[in-house]
């Protein structure tokens, strides 16, 4: 989308939320009877009509595979797919488009790290802080490292309002720390992490950081070279894009250095019985048929963004998790967790006497869809106690009008279960 025919140009006073709710078609539609309000975005947000359309046009009018067709129709499709990746180089601020590699999501990319830069640079002994905000896809990779090198997670506590304790990281950081991953934004709570100083004191005691963007890219914006992690990733289909593509970030001497996370075609200059000899970054993790209309797809999801103005989006988002913490928090026997602040736009919570599935279920029937259970973060709920919780997590295109339709629902189950 240009910027003429955006919902809101760069340096408007005011969010027009409603014109871009009309960007996105399945806003429109109804479940059980009821206007859908959308609260799960934090899961996998919805696409706007530039996405849907720009995926429909590479299979309508411009797909074939890419990079080693010398007919037109290859060529066109991979000039779209590597702008994709010049796109995504721009949107995070990185030095190039080679320091760009395209996986499938956000857990495929810490897998890669963890098992390329890993079985590289690790060994035995070495130490890898993790924190207990972190979701699944920060955690399983590492262990499965832990199984293969006998490397030492250490991991880095919250305290009672979901913050980062950055006391106990600064402990915890020695000699022996050779890696730090962690989330930009957790998942289940909100909590921001400082992530700029988080990377300065890992460097100081010389550790590479991966930074878990796969929530934080959505509610703000992002400069890796200004943060200098030595690895950023994050999935299209939480940035508005489509679902199936991914991105790892790393810094261009790191790349270079790591070994192929997959064999195949693509990622090679020769291949003999005898020899293979890799294709250098990002070539190298990119092996096979990659998902040439999702990166596009990607790409237009940048645009999209790009077509918006970011620090007017994060103010209506904040007003959005104000809003909502002010209204749910006063509704009896409903408690929140992650109430540390800087948050993102999501509100995570029980109701005494209510099991969060039966919350879910009541809400549906009222139209609004909000995610239950751990939230693929169990090292969190384990912190606080409790098995699940309910989360709201909210879009740019959610609306004050919506945060009160999540509490008359509430306050329905409330009426419900007495």
């Amino acid at each position: 989308m240009n910027s003429a025919s955006s919902p809101m140009r760069r340096n408007a006073p005011v969010f027009d939320v409603e014109a871009v709710r009309r960007e996105f078609p399945i806003l429109g539609t109804s479940v059980h009877g009821k206007p859908l309000v959308f609260l799960d975005s934090g899961a996998s947000a919805q696409k706007p009509r530039a996405v849907i359309e720009a995926i429909s046009r590479v299979y309508e009018t411009g797909y074939a595979n890419i990079h080693r067709g010398v007919y037109q129709l290859s060529q066109v499709a991979t000039e779209a797919y590597e702008g994709a990746r010049a796109k995504v180089q721009r949107f995070i601020g990185a030095a190039s488009p080679g320091e760009i590699v395209f996986t499938k999501g956000t857990t495929e990319a810490i897998n890669l790290v963890a098992s390329s830069y890993g079985a590289r640079f690790l060994k035995a002994g070495d130490e890898v802080v993790l924190s207990v905000l972190e979701h699944h896809a920060n955690i399983v990779p590492w262990q499965l490292l832990r199984e293969r090198l006998g490397i030492v997670i250490r991991v880095v506590p919250v305290d009672a309002g979901g913050a980062f304790r950055m006391d106990e990281y600064e402990r915890l950081l020695n000699a022996r720390t050779k890696f730090v991953a962690v989330t930009q934004t957790s998942n289940a709570l909100g909590t921001m992490p400082p992530v700029a100083e988080i990377i300065r004191m890992a460097h100081g005691v010389g550790a590479a950081v991966l930074i878990d963007g796969a929530q934080g890219i959505v509610h703000e914006a992002v400069d890796v070279k200004a943060l200098d992690c030595d690895f950023y990733v994050f999935s299209g289909h939480k940035l508005y894009g489509p679902g199936g593509i991914g991105v790892l970030y790393g810094k261009e001497r790191l790349l270079e250095a790591m070994p192929p996370y997959q064999g195949g075609g693509d990622m090679i200059l020769s291949v003999s019985f005898e020899k293979t000899e890799f294709a250098p970054p990002p070539a190298r993790f990119e092996a096979g048929t990659p998902p040439i209309a999702d990166a596009i797809g990607l790409g237009a999801a940048i645009d999209f963004l790009n077509g918006l103005d970011r620090l007017a989006i994060a103010a209506h988002e904040a007003a959005l998790l104000d809003a909502a913490s002010a209204r749910l928090g006063a509704i009896p026997g409903l408690k929140i967790y992650g109430t540390a602040r800087p948050k993102a736009a999501i509100v995570s919570f029980t109701l005494d006497g209510v099991h969060p599935h039966d919350i879910g279920t009541i809400l549906d029937h009222e139209g609004i869809a909000v995610r239950v259970g751990h939230h693929c973060a169990q090292p969190v709920m384990e912190r606080f106690g409790i098995p699940g919780t309910v989360r709201a997590s909210f879009g740019l295109y959610n609306t004050i009008d919506e945060v009160e339709a999540l509490a008359r629902g509430l306050e329905k189950v409330r009426e419900i279960f007495g």
